[in-house]
C-alpha cells in the first residue's frame, strides 16, 4: 500500500517521526514533513528526495494542521496515511516538597495540548481528506497511527503530565477506529520504549547506558528505524485495527 501514497508525518524534522518519513519516501511513498517552523523540517525533506515536502506546523493549530493536508491535496492529490510522532515532555513532581513548590499547572496543561489534543487535532482533520478515497477490495480508504509511549502504562517519578497525555491517546484509540470503521479509516497506536532520539541523546553517555540495562532484551535503546518499520507493517497488515502495540523489548519502567 504505502508505494505510490501519500503520507503526513508530524515531528518529521527527527527521531521517530524523521525515521518514518525516511522508511515511507524510501518505498516510495509521498510524504509531507510537518514540524515546527523552527525545526529543521526544509531541510531533511530536501536531503531525503523530491517526494518529501516540508509544511510548517504546530499540531495544536487548525490553521497549520489545515495547510499542511491541504498541501497533500494539492501538490500530491490525495492522503492515504498520517503518521503522529509530534510530542513533548517536561520532568516535574506533582509537589516538589523540598522547594515547597507545587507541579506548574501551565507546564501539565501544554504537555496535553501538543500530545493529547494536537494528536487528535490531525486525526480529525486528516480524517476528511483520508475518508475520500475510493476504497479498496475491502473498503479500506487510508490508515492513521498515533504515539503514545510506555509511560501511558508505567509512567515514572516527575511524568504525569507525560504519562496522562499518552494514556489518552492510548484511550482514544479504539474509540476513534470504531468511528472511523464506516469510511473504511483504520487506526493503530504504537507505545515506544527507550528509544535513541534526540531526548534521550542529550543525556550523559553513563545514563544512556544505564536506561540501556533496564530493557530485557535486546538490551539497548530502540532505532527509530525499527519504530519506522512497525508503522510500515501497520499500514501493510489489513487487519491491524484499533489496537495498541507496545515496541519496548519487554520494558517495565522502574517507579
Amino acid at each position: 500500500m504505502l508505494k505510490n501514497a501519500v503520507t503526513l508525518v508530524t515531528g518529521g524534522a527527527s527521531g521517530l517521526g524523521r525515521a518514518t518519513v525516511e522508511r515511507f519516501a524510501r518505498v516510495g511513498s509521498k510524504v509531507v514533513l510537518c514540524d515546527l517552523k523552527s525545526s529543521q523540517g526544509e531541510q531533511v525533506a530536501k536531503e531525503i528526495g523530491d517526494n518529501v515536502v516540508f509544511v510548517p506546523v504546530d499540531v495544536t493549530s487548525e490553521k497549520d494542521v489545515t495547510a499542511a493536508i491541504d498541501t497533500a491535496k494539492s501538490k500530491f492529490g490525495r492522503l492515504d496515511v498520517a503518521v503522529n510522532c509530534a510530542g513533548i515532555a517536561v520532568a516535574a513532581k506533582t509537589y516538589n516538597f523540598n522547594k515547597n513548590l507545587a507541579h506548574r499547572l501551565d507546564d501539565f496543561a501544554n504537555v496535553l495540548m501538543v500530545n493529547t489534543v494536537g494528536t487528535f487535532n490531525v486525526v480529525r482533520l486528516s480524517a476528511g481528506l483520508i475518508g475520500a478515497n475510493e476504497p479498496n477490495k475491502d473498503g479500506q480508504r487510508g490508515v492513521i497511527i498515533n504515539t503514545a509511549s510506555v509511560a501511558a502504562f508505567d509512567g515514572q517519578i516527575g511524568q504525569a503530565a507525560y504519562a496522562a497525555s499518552k494514556a489518552a491517546v492510548v484511550g482514544m484509540t479504539l474509540p476513534i477506529a470504531r468511528d472511523l470503521s464506516t469510511q473504511g479509516i483504520r487506526i493503530c497506536t504504537i507505545a515506544p520504549g527507550l528509544f535513541d532520539t534526540p531526548m534521550l541523546q542529550a543525556l550523559p553517555d553513563k545514563v544512556r547506558a544505564f536506561l540501556a540495562k533496564t530493557i530485557p532484551f535486546p538490551q539497548r535503546l530502540g532505532n527509530p528505524a525499527e519504530y519506522a518499520q512497525l508503522a510500515e507493517s501497520i499500514v501493510e497488515n489489513p487487519l491491524l485495527n484499533g489496537e495498541v502495540i507496545r515496541l519496548d523489548g519487554a520494558l517495565r519502567m522502574m517507579p
